[in-house]
């Protein structure tokens, strides 16, 4: 099988050595992605469920790039500077994929790159 990356200006370009997602066969692996506004680069302002709107938004970006959506994910790791952030990410979360319902995990974690209050990435098909 090949690979396949992914790219998109819908979401913010990689502030890395990686790529917004790589599609191998019929799965595509997205990185994690900050609460980067994708026209500016910058972090987006606000609390958890802005800043997790945010994310949601950039990864559906990269998944219509990839040739998929959110409604074909299938796992995702979220990663939260602060745990008792967990039930408003999770509502804003839920917006976005409760039809769906992926395998998850949750973690908090000391620092996330620029600030950031939540970090999410995914697999999806």
């Amino acid at each position: 099988m090949q690979k396949q990356i992914v790219t998109t200006q819908g979401a913010p370009k990689a502030i890395g050595p990686y790529e917004q997602a790589i599609k191998v066969g019929d799965f595509i692996y997205a990185s994690g992605q900050i609460p980067l506004d994708p026209s500016t680069g910058n972090l987006v302002e606000g609390n958890i469920a802005v800043q997790t709107r945010r994310v949601m938004e950039n990864l559906k970006a990269v998944l219509t790039a990839a040739g998929s959506s959110l409604e074909r994910v299938v796992k995702t790791t979220v990663f939260l500077k602060n745990i008792s952030d967990f039930a408003a990410m999770n509502e804003v979360y839920g917006e976005y994929l409760n039809n769906v319902k992926p395998a998850r995990s949750t973690v908090a974690v000391a620092d996330l790159p620029r600030g950031a209050l939540v970090e999410i990435d995914l697999i999806a098909i």
